[in-house]
């Protein structure tokens, strides 16, 4: 079970418009309010990012997904259920998203999260997690938190207990796939 204090003071700061460093399914995260543009600029920001590079989204379940995905290609689902290693699919036209969490070609990458502390705190914030590796753009990826930069632990307004940390072994960012028009999945990146 998950410490109910420590979500609390994790939705007040992504409501304030804050930065928190969580451990997800992947790597360690960089993540915020996703209906926050200043919050998002503060990511991209601190990581020295482009800000016309989007943002990766976490949801807790495939029901959440479907709130900005209302047509999911029967392959994705079954993909999502059955794929050993995270997944982020890039989806076309989402709703109830702000714009600035969609690229140019009116696509959002989403990724059902199949880590226990992130399920929790989606669940309770009700809404997707930005998340980003807690990297500076252009280097490696932390393994594990104790790699994370002092910089961005500096700059962050909430970092999340090791207790928490799901993350394999190795650790490595998600697979990345999405659908060409044909319907044949295309991987980005494996």
């Amino acid at each position: 079970m998950t410490d109910l204090l420590q979500l609390n003071n994790i939705i007040t700061i992504l409501n304030q418009g804050g930065l928190i460093l969580y451990p997800t399914d992947t790597v360690w995260g960089l993540g915020c309010d996703p209906y926050n543009p200043s919050a998002i600029q503060k990511i991209n920001l601190l990581k020295k990012r482009d800000p016309e590079k989007k943002l990766i989204l976490l949801v807790d379940s495939i029901m959440h997904l479907k709130r900005y995905v209302p047509h999911i290609h029967p392959r994705i689902e079954t993909l999502l259920f059955y794929h050993t290693h995270p997944l982020t699919v890039i989806y076309s036209k989402p709703i109830n998203l702000p714009d600035h969490l969609i690229a140019h070609d009116k696509t959002v990458a989403i990724r059902v999260t199949n880590n226990f502390f992130c399920q929790e705190l989606i669940k309770k914030y009700d809404r997707p997690l930005v998340s980003t590796s807690a990297n500076l753009s252009g280097q490696p990826f932390p393994k594990n938190r104790g790699e994370i930069d002092l910089r961005i632990i500096r700059a962050v307004n909430y970092m999340v207990s090791e207790d928490y940390d799901q993350t394999e072994k190795d650790p490595s960012p998600s697979v990345i796939v999405k659908y060409d028009r044909k319907g044949e999945l295309i991987f980005l990146r494996e």
